[in-house]
């Protein structure tokens, strides 16, 4: 590794304010340092730091160009991740957090660098796992995680007072709403149905526990025997009901033969992992948790979710990613946020 490849720009990393904290946070760094950004993009950024020993660490910082600071708080998601560091949960361990934007243009956080496959899709899952009883088993430790998760105690850990705990999928829907009137391109009367009904009928809160806000398979690095090596991307985490953590793991869960609702090619659907029942039963019996209320929360998710995606097809239609990409999947992207509509629509009718 020489002094060339360590001075290459890359944007979102100030190589000299880095090299400087490093000597001084990082001792054991061999200069010179290397990054390369290996996640992210319109949420918080991470980037793969490499020494000239070989020795590795992972940066998250905020998306480049303006942000609001509540919603990529760095400060935030390095006590979460601290906090849960000292539990059961696997995440990766925290080298420091550095709050003055003069280093690196914006506050940052360092961790070890944890390796293992992520299964992003099902080319991954095939690659690193082709046994279908490893996809299996896969599957029941996400349940199981997951359930560790919310068997975290926010006080005992120093989070009790991260969010507010009373009111969660009330706020949610508030919030998810007024983000669909920003953001939407046209009109569909599945999002306004779901928000109408959701809010008329929300469930008593099924207990207060730290909730990822974005838990899936592939926020996740596994080893490669397939145990869960570290939970990632903690930024929407917060205090609030933990069904709906399982509603949105649900969400991202499509059953083989409704692939028409999946993002891509999700690892999942390749045979071996386990059915969505299977998932939620695993989930019930490690957590203890009464699951009756479920449909609402797996509406809540796909609703959740379509606007999510109504976001990405505002941004498509508006040029943000190029015109390629506009003429080519422009107008599927929009028939995948209509028909995660009205699959929330059609799941909250069954309440």
């Amino acid at each position: 590794m020489d002094g060339d490849a360590a001075s290459a720009p890359v944007d979102g990393i100030d190589a000299a304010g880095m090299a400087a904290w490093f000597a001084a946070n990082v001792p054991a760094a061999v200069p010179p340092l290397t990054y390369e950004r290996i996640a992210g993009g319109h949420s918080n950024l991470t980037y793969r730091v490499t020494d000239g020993a070989g020795s590795e660490w992972a940066l998250r910082r905020p998306p480049l160009g303006k942000r609001l600071s509540s919603a990529h708080d760095m400060v935030r998601e390095h006590r979460v991740v601290s906090a849960l560091g000292t539990t059961p949960v696997p995440v990766a361990p925290v080298v420091g957090l550095c709050e003055d934007e003069s280093v690196n243009g914006a506050p940052f956080y360092v961790m070890d660098f944890v390796r293992g496959p992520v299964l992003r899709g099902t080319s991954e899952a095939e690659a690193a796992f082709p046994d279908e009883g490893d996809r299996g088993e896969i599957g029941i430790r996400v349940a199981d995680t997951l359930a560790a998760i919310h068997a975290v105690d926010p006080d005992a850990v120093g989070l009790g007072d991260l969010g507010r705990k009373e009111d969660y999928v009330a706020r949610q829907l508030r919030r998810w709403y007024g983000q669909w009137e920003k953001s939407k391109t046209r009109e569909l009367a599945a999002i306004d149905r779901v928000h109408e009904r959701l809010s008329a009928r929300i469930p008593a809160q099924e207990g207060i526990s730290i909730v990822h806000g974005d838990y899936r398979l592939d926020n996740m690095i596994l080893t490669e025997s397939g145990e869960v090596a570290a939970v990632v991307d903690w930024e929407l985490c917060t205090l609030g009901d933990p069904l709906a953590d399982v509603g949105t793991l649900i969400a991202y869960w499509p059953e083989r033969g409704d692939d028409s609702l999946a993002i891509g090619m999700p690892a999942n659907l390749l045979p071996g992992f386990p059915t969505r029942d299977e998932l939620t039963a695993r989930y019930a019996e490690a957590s203890g948790r009464d699951l009756s209320e479920l449909d609402f929360f797996v509406a809540l998710g796909y609703w959740k979710l379509a606007i999510i995606l109504e976001g990405v097809y505002a941004r498509y239609v508006g040029g943000g990613f190029g015109k390629f990409e506009v003429d080519a999947g422009a107008e599927q992207f929009a028939r995948l946020v209509e028909r995660l509509a009205e699959t929330a629509a059609e799941i909250e009718s069954r309440g």
